[in-house]
This record gives structure tokens, C-alpha cells and sequence, in this order.
């Protein structure tokens, strides 16, 4: 029998493991939001307790030990010691009630303000002097990103007078020695306390994500962060784009370098990038675009970590995104998640014949649009059961559901879909 790590390698190498890979929590897009993390640990039986939140935007709950073992997970993630508002979490925590009344536990120096109506803003570094940076509607289980930059007139503005290295130099960064050191730590732990496969939380290379531009961290963001400005700015002012891009990539690389030496082959995966470049019926941009834009620097990255570890790449990128899939694999892509089966042309059996041996599919379980949030149990299971026949034939799969699990999702669902892997690995 495959110990849980070995499992993983077996798998993104493209080889049969001797079961179905599962991952709950390893990464920021394949984990569950803290409310309905605290109603499945209630389902299933395990002693109540507050939920550590360990991304706020999302409200992603820390998926503690007791539930790893009942869904027989087998990835674990390395996350970043800062949250998404750049408060570094040091071990004290504070109480945070969810407009559901799920209990957590965020880190204590977290500043926040909750409004008559109920809506909660946080502020960048607990710094009340900035403006708040993210925002969760009444009776919302997540954070909003708030555009604070100054802004451009995308209508009037003389590219001459753009100013991209200036206006990003406080959202891409060169990691710290007290970061590095971290990551040195948690990935020895993780390793040698555990037989999990690890998968490295870098990112830093997510170009014009929309879930960074912003700056959730930053206490004066400046220059086009909004992002239908940026959707703009990718068709008038290319160079402004180009060196944007060039300053990311620079950084990038910088950590690259210094995450090698902290982490070496500890990890199994690095987590490279979350920009979404489809919707739910086609590609954001044409290919002629990602190849002039996107690519040369996607490259540029995965190059890198090819010719520098052995690490396997991870991308995220939700929707209908088959006409970039041989320009993804060019890259250097190794990981596809969340392949999201409901959008337009992702459909699983091509995906799986023609680029089953190019790519490893990572999530793709079960819909979290309609089967999981409002099918029955045994749609949910009959889904799963349907999806695992076709992406884990000849390894290259990793089970999760399609995006993280998010709150109002019932726990019978949950568990029936962690369940029907179970019964499908015990054939």
C-alpha cells in the first residue's frame, strides 16, 4: 500500500496509483469555507470547536487532523504566513462570529469594523489609518475586494505617462529571511511529521489576477488595479501590461530562488498562479492575446522551476478555457485545476484522450454550482463515481471538488462525495 505522498507522485507523474489521490484544504481554491466546515464536522460526529480561519477573503477553515483522517485526504498545503490583508499570523487569535453564527478564529491583530446592517470592513496591516481594503455584504461568508487606487481615466490617459513599475512596487515584493526561514520550518515539519505530499503556496505569478491587483495588503494602492480597467488596459496600453508583467516576473523569480532553498524537495508542488482565464462559455482573451501578453512570462516561471526542482506546477483557472489548453501545456504547465466540466467544451472525455498524458487533471469532482449545493445525495455520489471512471483512468488525477466548498452547501452532500471516492478506491 502507497503511503499518502507516494500516492501524489505516482499520480502527477502520470502513473496509476493504488487509489484515487483526494484533496481537502491543501491549496486556496480547493478548500471549504469555515460555516460549512463547521456544520460537517458536526455531521460527522467530531467534537465541536471554533473554526481556524487560514484565508479571510474566502473565510477558508483549517482542516484540523481528525477530518484529514475521515476523508482519507492525501495533500497537505504550505501556506503563507500572512493572511490576505498582510497580517501575519504569530499564534494569537481573536473571535470572529460568522452572520451564521459559526464560530472562528482569526489572527488577533486583525482590525475590523461590523456596520448597523451587519457588513464587516478590514483594514490592510490592522491599519485604521488606511481605508479599509476588504468588505463582506450583510449576511455575506466572504470578503470582497475594495478598489482604493486613485485610479485612471482609461478614456484620456497618455501611456507616456503610466507609471507601472512606481504604481506596483508595494504589491510585488522579495520575500523576507523571517519568511524564508518559515518556510523552512513548516516544510521540514510537514515532511518528516507527516507522510502527506506538500503542496508549496508560493503562487506570486497569478498576472492580472484579480484576487491580487487589488491589493488587499496594501495600505495605498496605486495605478490600474480594477479589473475591468486592467481588461482594458491589456488592448490600449500593452506596455504598461508588459512592464507590469516584467517587474512580477522579476520578483518571482527572486522568491523562486530563495523558496528553493528553504523548502528544496520537500515540497511535490509549487502553487504558481490563480488568474482565471475563462468564463463559463469561453476564454476571457483569444489565444493571439495570452500568446503576446500572458505566455512569454508564464514561461519564463515554469522554466525555472523545470530546470531548478523537481517540482510539478500548479495552476489554477476556472471555466471554458480549451482553446488555451496546448499553449498552457507549452508553458510548462503541469497542473490544471479546478477543470471546471460544466463550462463550454471542457468536456471530460476529451479532456482526458487528448491531454490526459500532458496534463493532471486537480479537482473536477463534482459540480459546486448545482450537484453539490442542490442535488441529492445520491446525484452527488453518482457524479463522482461518473467522473472518477474517466479522469483517473492511467493516473494524471487528483480528486476535489470543482472550486473550494462554500457555506450553505448541505454536510450530507459534502460527505456523500468524499464517500463515493471512498467506495469507488474500494472496488
Amino acid at each position: 500500500m502507497m503511503t499518502s505522498r507516494e500516492r501524489v507522485l505516482a499520480a502527477i507523474n502520470h502513473r496509476q496509483p493504488d487509489r484515487v489521490p483526494i484533496d481537502l484544504g491543501a491549496t486556496l481554491q480547493t478548500g471549504i469555507n469555515a460555516s460549512a466546515l463547521y456544520q460537517l464536522r458536526k455531521f460527522l460526529g467530531l467534537p465541536e470547536r471554533d473554526i481556524t480561519v487560514h484565508n479571510i477573503s474566502q473565510m477558508l477553515g483549517w482542516v484540523d487532523g481528525d477530518l484529514r483522517d475521515v476523508v482519507q485526504t492525501d495533500v497537505v498545503g504550505l501556506f503563507h504566513p500572512e493572511d490576505t490583508v498582510g497580517i501575519v499570523g504569530k499564534g494569537e487569535k481573536q473571535r470572529f462570529i460568522m452572520s451564521d453564527g459559526t464560530p472562528t478564529l482569526i489572527n488577533g491583530e486583525t482590525q475590523y469594523d461590523v456596520m448597523p446592517d451587519g457588513g464587516v470592513y478590514m483594514y490592510p496591516q490592522g491599519d485604521r489609518t488606511a481605508k479599509p481594503s476588504i468588505y463582506m455584504a450583510p449576511g455575506g461568508s466572504y470578503f470582497n475586494f475594495i478598489d482604493r487606487s486613485p485610479g485612471v481615466d482609461m478614456d484620456e490617459v497618455d501611456e507616456e505617462d503610466l507609471t507601472p513599475r512606481e504604481d506596483f512596487k508595494t504589491l510585488f515584493s522579495v520575500m523576507s529571511d523571517e519568511t524564508a526561514r518559515y518556510y523552512e520550518r513548516e516544510a521540514k515539519r510537514l515532511y518528516e511529521e507527516t507522510d502527506y505530499a506538500i503542496v508549496g503556496n508560493l503562487s506570486g505569478a497569478g498576472f492580472g489576477d484579480p484576487g491580487l491587483y487589488p491589493g488587499p495588503f496594501e495600505k495605498a494602492p496605486r495605478g490600474i488595479r480594477k479589473f475591468d480597467d486592467w481588461c482594458v488596459a491589456e488592448l490600449l496600453y500593452p506596455d504598461y501590461v508588459h512592464e507590469v508583467f516584467s517587474l512580477q516576473t522579476e520578483t518571482m523569480l527572486k522568491n523562486l530562488e530563495i523558496y528553493r532553498q528553504a523548502v528544496g524537495d520537500r515540497i511535490q508542488v509549487c502553487y504558481v498562479s490563480a488568474k482565471d482565464f475563462g468564463t463559463q462559455t469561453s476564454e476571457f482573451m483569444s489565444s493571439a492575446t495570452f500568446q503576446a501578453l500572458y505566455k512569454p512570462y508564464y514561461t519564463k516561471i515554469c522554466g525555472w522551476i523545470h530546470e531548478n526542482t523537481n517540482w510539478k506546477t500548479f495552476f489554477h483557472s476556472c471555466g471554458s478555457v480549451v482553446r488555451l489548453l496546448d499553449d498552457f501545456v507549452d508553458m510548462g504547465m503541469d497542473i490544471l485545476n479546478p477543470v471546471q466540466l460544466s463550462a463550454t467544451g471542457m468536456d471530460p472525455h476529451m479532456l482526458k484522450d487528448k491531454y490526459g498524458d500532458k496534463l493532471v487533471f486537480w479537482g473536477g469532482g463534482v459540480d459546486t454550482q448545482t450537484t453539490l449545493p442542490r442535488g441529492t445525495t445520491e446525484e452527488v455520489a453518482a457524479q463522482v463515481k461518473e467522473r472518477l471512471e474517466i479522469l483517473s483512468r492511467d493516473g494524471g488525477y487528483v480528486f476535489n471538488t470543482i472550486h473550494n466548498i462554500v457555506s450553505g452547501v448541505p454536510a450530507e452532500n459534502i460527505w456523500a462525495a468524499f464517500k463515493a471516492v471512498h467506495e469507488f478506491n474500494n472496488r
